[in-house]
C-alpha cells in the first residue's frame, strides 16, 4: 500500500527528510490522477447508462401489442421544414411536457414514500435472468434489459400490465435506479413520458408523436433531439446519431 512504499522508499534508499516529502508529494499526485482517473471513468459510465436508457425508452414504450393504439398518420417533413417551423413545433411540445405542474424535483421522502412498494424487485433474481436471456414478459409484466457493449446489463425495466404508466428500472441487484411516469393517453398517441432518478431528480421528457417519432427534452427543457425510426435529428434539421434496436 501507499504506507509501506513509503517505508520501503526510507530504509532501502536512505533518502532524507525532504526526499521523502518530495516523494509523498509526487505520489500524492499520482494517486490523486488514479482517483480522479476512476471517477472519471464512473462517471461516463453512469451518464452511458442515463443516455441509453433514455434513448432505448421509446421502443419500449411503443413495443406494446395488447391495446388498440391510435395512431395519427402523418408524413415525416423534419428535414424539409423552415427554422421557424421546426422552432414552433419544439417549443409546442415543450410548453406540453414542461406545464404549470411539472414535478422537476420530488424530495427524497414524497418520492420513497410515492414509489415505496417498488425500490426493491422483490423478485429480482427472476427477473434479471430472464432479462439476460432477452424474455420480452411474463403473466404480469413487461420486461426490458438495456446493455452496455451488448454485454455488460446496466439495468433492467419492468413495466406491470394492471399498471402500465410506470416503468421501474432495476439494477442487477434488483434496487431502484429509475422511474418513468407515463400520461394517461398512454399507449394511444400522442402521449408523453417523464423519467427520474431514484433521488426523485427529473432527467429528460418525451414526447412520443407517434410509433416512429419522439422529441427528447432535457431536464430543464432543452430540446435533446427528434427520433425518427432509427435516426435522430437536432433542432435544425440535422442527424445526430442513429440506434440499432429500432
Amino acid at each position: 500500500n501507499f504506507s509501506t512504499f513509503l517505508h520501503q522508499q526510507f530504509y532501502h534508499n536512505n533518502n532524507t527528510l525532504a526526499n521523502i516529502k518530495n516523494n509523498l508529494k509526487k505520489n500524492s499526485a499520482f494517486v490523486t490522477l488514479l482517483i480522479m482517473k476512476k471517477i472519471f471513468i464512473l462517471l461516463c459510465f453512469i451518464l452511458t447508462c442515463s443516455n441509453v436508457v433514455a434513448t432505448e425508452t421509446a421502443n419500449f414504450y411503443t413495443e406494446d401489442t395488447s391495446s388498440i393504439v391510435l395512431e395519427a398518420q402523418a408524413e415525416f417533413d423534419w428535414i424539409d421544414m423552415s427554422q421557424i417551423e421546426r422552432d414552433t413545433q419544439i417549443q409546442e411540445y415543450k410548453d406540453i411536457l414542461f406545464d404549470y405542474d411539472i414535478i422537476k424535483k420530488y424530495s427524497k421522502k414524497e418520492f420513497k414514500e410515492k414509489y415505496s412498494d417498488f425500490l426493491k424487485d422483490k423478485n429480482w433474481k427472476e427477473h434479471y435472468r430472464l432479462a439476460i436471456l432477452g424474455v420480452k414478459q411474463t403473466e404480469n409484466a413487461n420486461i426490458c434489459a438495456f446493455f452496455f457493449k451488448k454485454d455488460i446489463l446496466l439495468v433492467y425495466a419492468l413495466q406491470y400490465k394492471e399498471n402500465p404508466y410506470n416503468v421501474y428500472y432495476y439494477n442487477a441487484y434488483g434496487n431502484l435506479q429509475y422511474v418513468d411516469e407515463i400520461s394517461e393517453n398512454y399507449p394511444n398517441f400522442p402521449y408523453s413520458s417523464k423519467q427520474y432518478r431514484k433521488n426523485g431528480k427529473l432527467i429528460s421528457a418525451i414526447y412520443f408523436t407517434s410509433h416512429d417519432t419522439q422529441y427528447m427534452y432535457e431536464a430543464d427543457g432543452e430540446f435533446n433531439g427528434l427520433w425518427h425510426k432509427d435516426k435522430m435529428y437536432d433542432k435544425n434539421g440535422k442527424q445526430k446519431v442513429t440506434r440499432t434496436n429500432w
